[in-house]
C-alpha cells in the first residue's frame, strides 16, 4: 500500500568532521510528520559536501506515531545523492524494526523535501 505524509524539521543540529574537500559531516534530525504517518521522529545522517553543490547523505531513523492509526514505532534508513544532472533518493523500512501495531512492517520510503511516500505492507 502506498502513503503519503509530510514532515517539518524540528532540529537539525550538523557538525563537521572531516574538512577536507569533499566535506564530510554528521546532523541529529528531529522532524514532526503528519498525513498518514502522524508522530515524530529522530535521525542520524552523515553526509558529503563537495564544493561544487553537489550532495550526498545516509541515515537512520527512528518514527514514533501511528501510521493509518495503528500506533507503533519503526526504523528507516534512506539516502540520497544530488547533482547537476539530478537526485536520486532511496530508503527502506528496516524488516524487523517495527514494534506494537506496526510490528511486521516492511517497505520502501521515499524522503524528499519534506514528503515521504512509504510503499509498505503492514503485515
Amino acid at each position: 500500500m502506498e502513503s503519503k505524509s509530510t514532515f517539518k524539521i524540528t532540529r537539525w543540529d550538523q557538525t563537521v568532521y572531516d574538512e577536507a574537500e569533499p566535506q564530510l559531516g554528521r546532523a541529529f534530525v528531529d522532524k514532526a510528520y503528519s498525513g498518514a504517518m502522524e508522530g515524530t521522529s529522530t535521525a542520524e545522517l552523515t553526509m558529503c559536501q563537495p564544493s561544487d553543490g553537489s550532495a550526498g547523505y545516509v541515515g537512520t531513523e527512528r518514527f514514533t506515531g501511528t501510521l493509518e492509526g495503528r500506533s507503533g514505532t519503526f526504523v528507516l534508513q534512506h539516502g540520497a545523492v544530488m547533482s547537476p544532472a539530478g537526485e536520486q533518493f532511496w530508503g527502506h523500512i528496516v524488516p524487523g524494526s517495527g514494534t506494537g501495531e506496526l510490528a511486521g512492517i516492511s517497505g520502501t520510503a521515499r524522503l524528499e523535501h519534506e514528503l515521504i511516500t512509504l510503499d509498505h505492507d503492514l503485515g
